[in-house]
């Protein structure tokens, strides 16, 4: 997946076929002898079929199978444990050949379906209220991995996945290359063929990694996990972004709407006594007044041994109608999976949770 300028050289053996730009596979298969009508063939078997085995690359000669089968590998996850939730969400605990392991959730809606797939194994990030920054960050996943998320759920479910956020463990621009790679896998034709927009980036608002998404050409979509506009409250959240400011952020986010036209969505998880007080509230609608923003207001999901519980139902309905009443569109979001710890901040590497 890395670009076709940092190609060097051949394969290393058992590199997975992921890793490798299409000029990389042009040169492997020039180094094995072989036209380069093949490596179109390997890409739709790897990024379109999913093949977990060579022997399955069935218009691919033997001989070029067993050659790959010698000098590649094909990464792979294996799905350790996997939970249904009374939604018909699932939850997947999945592990890499190193043994590194992520959850991702796949949500249907009639004829749509959802993944929420993880840029990073852990999360260094460390907010006070989400279960999967409480162990730390493990390693930063390649774009294969990312990629391989949103497959496996495809392959699970059997149907097409029609949108992708990139919502679950892990802070996506802090893996940026890799995050930006995987999303125009997902996007191209010859990979997952999802539409720009229903490609979804949540950030804690890294100020110059949006910056620079703000530059890409694609119409990928923005989501900054807000919660709160209240710089103390924030920096108490969200200690991973206090060196970011809210004033810096509001003109980051300022810049990027100028220079896309996109409208980002920010999430707020309204905590009871923490950030849903009066000021909060005044807060948020000085933030996000005259400003191209949609708000999605998330009842707390609650987190195992957590200090942190949600608001009531009737204030998170007037954080809606004091938003609407200053122009802001604003949105409860209903969480899905909740029961099984698959719903926004509960996700965790460990099979603990699957049990």
């Amino acid at each position: 997946m890395q670009d076709d300028n940092n190609a060097a050289g051949g394969t290393r053996p058992g590199v997975d076929l992921h890793s490798l730009s299409h000029g990389q596979l042009l040169s492997l298969l020039e180094e094995l002898g072989q036209p380069k009508f093949r490596a179109k063939q390997i890409e739709e078997w790897i990024w379109e079929k999913n093949v977990s085995s060579f022997e399955q690359m069935s218009n691919l000669p033997k001989s070029l199978r067993a050659q790959l089968a010698e000098r590649c590998s094909l990464g792979g996850v294996e799905e350790v444990a996997r939970q249904v939730s009374a939604d018909g969400s699932r939850k997947y605990l999945l592990r890499f050949p190193d043994r590194v392991s992520v959850e991702c959730v796949g949500m249907p809606n009639r004829d749509r379906l959802a993944v929420c797939a993880s840029s990073q194994a852990g999360c260094a990030m460390g907010c006070a209220f989400c279960a999967t920054g409480a162990a730390g960050l493990t390693r930063s996943l390649t774009a294969g991995e990312i990629y391989e998320q949103v497959m496996h759920v495809r392959d699970d479910f059997g149907t097409r996945v029609t949108s992708v956020v990139l919502m679950g463990q892990g802070e996506p621009l802090m893996n940026y290359d890799a995050t930006l790679a995987a999303l125009r896998r997902l996007n191209s034709p010859e990979g997952a063929g999802i539409g720009a927009r229903h490609l979804t980036v949540s950030t804690c608002g890294v100020i110059p990694m949006i910056k620079r998404f703000a530059n890409e050409p694609e119409q990928f979509t923005l989501a900054v996990s807000l919660h709160s506009a209240v710089q103390r409250t924030r920096d108490m959240l969200m200690p991973g972004v206090r060196k970011y400011s809210l004033l810096h952020l509001y003109d980051i986010m300022s810049e990027y709407v100028d220079k896309t036209g996109r409208r980002p969505t920010y999430e707020y998880a309204l905590i009871k006594g923490v950030n849903d007080s009066e000021e909060e509230l005044a807060s948020l609608c000085d933030f996000c007044r005259d400003n191209l923003a949609h708000v999605n207001l998330i009842k707390l999901n609650e987190v195992k041994g957590s200090k942190f519980r949600p608001t009531s139902d009737a204030r998170a309905q007037e954080f809606v109608r004091r938003l609407k009443s200053v122009g802001v569109e604003a949105t409860i979001r209903n969480s899905r999976g909740a029961d099984i710890d698959a719903a926004c901040g509960q996700l965790k590497q460990s099979i603990d949770r699957m049990a």
